[in-house]
């Protein structure tokens, strides 16, 4: 049996390792995730930053009804990649997850924490017959109330269902050009508008023309609650960016 035959014969299931220890399901659901437009989430000093760069597939296309950013609480959001219908199935599981620690707790639930129950349901998906591992990876970003302090954070949720803590990433097309983005902008630091003009920059590396705010969603979330940006203030900070 010649390897393209031993492949297919261990890619039918999510379930089935391949002898050199692979999920085929899993490689092909981060495949989809590379192939949807990319999202960014940039960590500041005094808040965590999500921006997406959406794929409009004709004029006719209403800008506004495609997210790809979700709120889950008051200090708490969502950024996806791959599959919408799958991302959309998992911010259900966000929020779901969101309140009911908020009822059962009587206060928000943590950005890690929420990170790995997702995670948890992802990793399910790898391991149970029936189901196909989820196309879409998201990136969570909120604050955590530590003692007196509020701190920013960012993870991102693979396919695998593998929650991983960031300052700065990408996840989706062009992803690994991003990071190189901000990789080379790692230590000039500073608060939310730094950290948009950043976020921006990034995205701007995976894009054939010229960004254009109406193809665009960014998202600010402090301590304060989610802030979406107008289509005019994106367009201003793109020609921060590209001067």
């Amino acid at each position: 049996m010649d390897s393209s035959a031993r492949q297919q014969a261990y890619d039918r299931g999510s379930t089935i390792f391949s002898p050199d220890g692979r999920l085929y399901q899993v490689e092909y659901a981060r495949e989809a995730v590379e192939r949807g437009a990319p999202s960014v989430g940039v960590v500041a000093d005094d808040g965590v930053v999500l921006a997406a760069r959406k794929r409009l597939r004709s004029p006719l296309l209403e800008s506004a009804s495609v997210e790809k950013i979700h709120a889950v609480d008051d200090g708490l959001a969502v950024a996806s990649a791959g599959h919408a219908a799958d991302a959309r199935q998992l911010v259900d599981v966000a929020r779901r997850t969101s309140q009911h620690h908020r009822l059962r707790y009587g206060e928000p639930i943590g950005v890690e924490r929420l990170a790995k129950r997702l995670a948890d349901h992802v990793q399910e998906r790898t391991q149970n017959g029936g189901s196909r591992p989820y196309g879409a990876a998201l990136l969570v970003g909120g604050i955590d109330a530590t003692g007196d302090a509020n701190r920013p954070r960012l993870f991102e949720v693979d396919p695998s269902g593998t929650p991983y803590g960031w300052t700065a990433t990408a996840i989706g097309d062009g992803a690994s050009d991003v990071r190189s983005v901000f990789g080379a902008a790692a230590d000039d630091t500073g608060g939310r508008q730094r950290a948009v003009e950043t976020a921006l920059e990034g995205l701007d590396a995976t894009a054939d023309d010229d960004l254009e705010s109406t193809g665009l969603e960014v998202r600010t979330i402090t301590a304060d609650g989610i802030e979406t940006l107008s289509e005019n203030r994106v367009a201003d900070v793109l020609a921060t960016v590209g001067s």
